[in-house]
């Protein structure tokens, strides 16, 4: 189920004690401040648990629903790729190097719930009663006030992620410097552990993993295994570099720690490697 809208803002208020959608998803883009209530978030393959004063986030490439355990009152702030194109004219230039659209498609924010702390939480809470409250009087799609009202959440959205450590300029190139930059430093294990690599790519730490699964199709620790593996055998294959020099080549502690780690993982030997390869 795929929901369209054509006009390029619309505000929506809903009260529900059972959430009347199925599982769908838009055309358009859709901020959803919960105004009261609590229950579950269905977000494509996740659940979270929202209560008054949670932000979400769906671009047109998500499916949601929401499980009502509390009666809810949700605000909708649906637009369309048009409505900021529109108002280009007044967008700041913060807004130039990652606009609303691209931090709605952002995959990190459909992982993490924003949460927002004092003064922004308050200062969230009364934006929206600003955006609602001119919404029944206005035309909003064509209003300047309701225009920087929206810019105003996308700050508070853009503080908050900093404060989660999410990095909202997030686009395939950064996933392909992600995969460089192991393939990089495969020989040097600490610049390549979770935290450091987190870090670098200023990704939470305790987000990194699920991340990277969800984004490779694997756990990141088994991407850098194989990678690490296949390079060994090659060492090996070659038969240019001894053991000891291998293991110095890849940080392992002595030729032992290597002999233990490829054992491991191929439950063989790398001398057993060697004799099979050859036969």
């Amino acid at each position: 189920m795929k929901k369209a809208q054509f006009e390029p803002l619309v505000i929506e208020i809903m009260d529900a004690e059972t959430y009347p959608l199925p599982k769908h998803s838009h055309t358009y883009y859709e901020l959803i401040y919960i105004v009261k209530g609590s229950g579950l978030h269905h977000l494509n393959q996740l659940i979270m648990p929202y209560r008054a004063g949670d932000l979400f986030l769906i671009a047109p490439d998500d499916e949601h629903y929401f499980e009502v355990k509390h009666c809810s009152r949700f605000c909708f702030i649906k637009f369309n790729d048009g409505y900021f194109s529109a108002n280009k004219h007044l967008s700041p230039d913060m807004l130039v190097n990652t606009s609303p659209t691209e931090i709605m498609r952002n995959p990190i924010l459909k992982e993490l719930k924003l949460v927002f702390t004092e003064p922004c939480r308050t200062i969230l809470r009364k934006t929206v009663e600003n955006i609602i409250g001119y919404n029944c009087m206005h035309d909003v799609s064509n209003s300047p006030i309701v225009f920087f009202q929206i810019l105003s959440i996308f700050g508070m959205i853009k503080e908050a992620s900093s404060l989660l450590g999410v990095r909202l300029e997030w686009k395939d190139q950064v996933k392909e410097d992600l995969l460089s930059y192991i393939h990089q430093y495969i020989y040097e294990p600490e610049r390549i552990r979770v935290q450091s690599i987190a870090r670098h790519f200023n990704i939470a730490g305790n987000y990194f993993s699920a991340y990277f699964k969800r984004n490779f199709d694997m756990s990141y620790r088994d991407y850098v295994n194989d990678y690490k593996l296949k390079l060994i055998e090659k060492r090996i294959d070659s038969g240019q570099m001894t053991m000891k020099q291998i293991a110095y080549e890849f940080g392992f502690t002595d030729e032992s720690h290597l002999t233990n780690y490829f054992k491991k993982l191929r439950n063989l030997s790398p001398t057993d490697y060697k004799l099979k390869k050859v036969g």
